[in-house]
């Protein structure tokens, strides 16, 4: 037990070796890391508690999903019938109290338009209802409403959806180790550390970037618009300056065939405006569209406000167009980020904002770091009186082990959290139990009589099972922290596990390979612990 070969010699100060210079560039400042050629390797991430940074809960807005619902089925009704042989007539398609209604011209066929539209609804699960009620109403006219269980499907469905094209936005900041976590089922959690105005976050990821393009109904009433009355198959919206106008509730063509987007600036005026490309279905679609439409005012339409409505003046055939909205070079920036990630499948309010400031981060580190140098120099002090040499090489394993604890956070690009700190500091003053043990069990056997060697390999093989039994429960406990828990808690429990593994290798692995080279080398024939 206590024969160490030369290889295994070489690879535990291999391990050590690399642990240390991997903790090395996570223990100086970024700016000084990067001074010494160090930039590029991996380094622990402060969480939003240390390094401050902005804290935003979003909610959905579930009200607005069964309206979102009913428009989306519209086209889908119109397409379906109109793909039935022969095409089914019906006449215009109108929504009303979160129903969509339309009837079927042919009263023959109206069994068949119901048994069409049928097959656009889908079940919900295994509750064995399905996602819309359709029925017949005065014998011709068809009401699909979105049923209960499945707008909670679909809400479930879109909030990951928005989960994902939330990460896609913030990460499109070059921010590191956002916290995006769903919470619930309406609610998204985002932290991010280092961005110190929660106003620009909240502009990126609250925006549902919903792009439509909308042809202007020019023989609508100006006064019934006014009012806010919309012609069948129309609906009012507003300008940015809350001007009505009247367009048609169908979108010629929406943001998701969008291939690129990026901030751009006017060619005459200067402003800042988006340029966006269509993909080549998309290209099609809006070639097509504006040969179709040439002289007709068309409205860009964002997030149900119009940004402009221009005349089409030529068939536009190379799929790129400008958005001119009075805006900054910020929020054409923003806008463009958010269009390029795509739209949110459901709308997102913010319900809690929060700004960590950085001094309180900084604080929290000092008192870290304090609190660390204590606990390590009463640790070191402990036993290097109780134990002597034993005591000394406990010291060594401890020291190494913070070293290999942030080589290997920073190897997993882990965020070191408040939390994280104290699960250091505990990991600190647990990481000697195994050596208290295996001494004190070295000098049980030395009282039992066993000369040196033997009272060694003894402590070392009975100390182990005991060593290996409780960071099995401590594994146990921080194991489930990790998979129950979440920010805080998580952050404790990824410290907690590491520092059970590297303290099993310094305190046992590598303190035993420092006794065998010590009792090999001087062969003592009595050891004071």
């Amino acid at each position: 037990m206590l024969d160490f070969p030369r290889w295994k010699i070489l690879s535990i100060f291999g391990v050590l070796l690399l642990g240390v210079l991997l903790a090395v560039p996570s223990l100086m400042p970024d700016h000084t890391a990067r001074a010494l050629g160090l930039g590029g390797m991996p380094r622990i991430n402060l969480g939003l508690d240390l390094a401050g940074g902005s804290h935003i809960l979003l909610e959905a807005d579930t009200a607005d999903v069964a309206k979102t619902r009913v428009a989306a089925m519209e086209d889908s009704v119109r397409d379906s019938m109109h793909a039935m042989q022969p095409a089914i007539d019906i006449g215009d398609i109108s929504t009303a109290d979160g129903a969509l209604s339309f009837f079927v011209r042919d009263p023959a066929r109206v069994d068949a338009a119901v048994e069409k539209i049928r097959t656009l609804t889908a079940p919900v699960g295994s509750t064995g209802t399905r996602d819309w009620d359709v029925k017949v109403v005065d014998s011709t006219r068809i009401v699909l409403t979105p049923t209960q269980g499945g707008i909670n499907q679909f809400v479930d469905q879109a909030m990951k959806g928005a989960t994902d094209i939330v990460r896609k936005r913030i990460d499109a900041l070059g921010t590191k180790e956002p916290t995006i976590v769903r919470q619930g089922s309406d609610r998204i959690l985002v932290q991010v550390p280092g961005l110190q105005d929660p106003a620009k976050l909240k502009a990126l990821i609250g925006k549902t970037a919903k792009l439509e393009f909308k042809l202007v109904d020019t023989q609508a009433d100006p006064q019934k618009v006014a009012a806010g009355q919309a012609p069948i198959g129309d609906q009012i919206l507003r300008y940015q300056n809350g001007a009505p106008i009247a367009v048609k509730r169908r979108a010629i063509i929406t943001g998701t065939d969008l291939a690129k987007a990026a901030q751009d600036y006017d060619g005459q005026t200067n402003e800042p405006v988006v340029s966006i490309t269509f993909g080549s279905k998309g290209a099609r679609a809006f070639a097509e569209v504006t040969q179709q439409n040439v002289g007709k005012p068309f409205a860009i339409v964002l997030d149900n406000v119009v940004l402009s409505a221009p005349s089409i003046n030529e068939p536009i055939l190379g799929g790129a167009a400008r958005i001119n909205g009075n805006f900054t070079v910020d929020s054409a920036q923003q806008l463009a980020i958010s269009l390029q990630s795509g739209a949110l499948p459901i709308a997102l309010k913010t319900v809690e904002e929060r700004t960590v400031g950085p001094g309180l981060g900084a604080d929290s580190i000092h008192a870290g770091v304090v609190a660390s140098a204590i606990a390590v120099a009463l640790v070191v002090a402990f036993m290097l009186v109780t134990y002597g040499r034993f005591g000394v090489y406990a010291n060594l394993a401890v020291i190494l082990n913070i070293f290999v604890i942030l080589a290997a956070m920073a190897l997993l690009n882990a965020t070191l959290t408040l939390p994280g700190i104290a699960g250091f500091v505990l990991t600190i003053g647990t990481a000697v139990d195994a050596n208290v043990l295996i001494n004190e069990r070295i000098r049980e056997e030395r009282r039992r009589g066993r000369n040196v060697v033997q009272a060694v390999e003894l402590g070392y093989k009975e100390a182990s099972r005991t060593i290996f039994e409780a960071n099995v429960t401590h594994a146990i406990a921080g194991t489930i922290m990790l998979l129950l828990g979440s920010g805080p808690v998580k952050g404790f429990a990824v410290v907690l596990l590491l520092g059970i593994v590297t303290s099993v290798f310094t305190a046992v692995t590598f303190t035993r390979m420092l006794v065998a080279l010590w009792l090999k080398r001087h062969r003592p024939q009595a050891i004071h612990i």
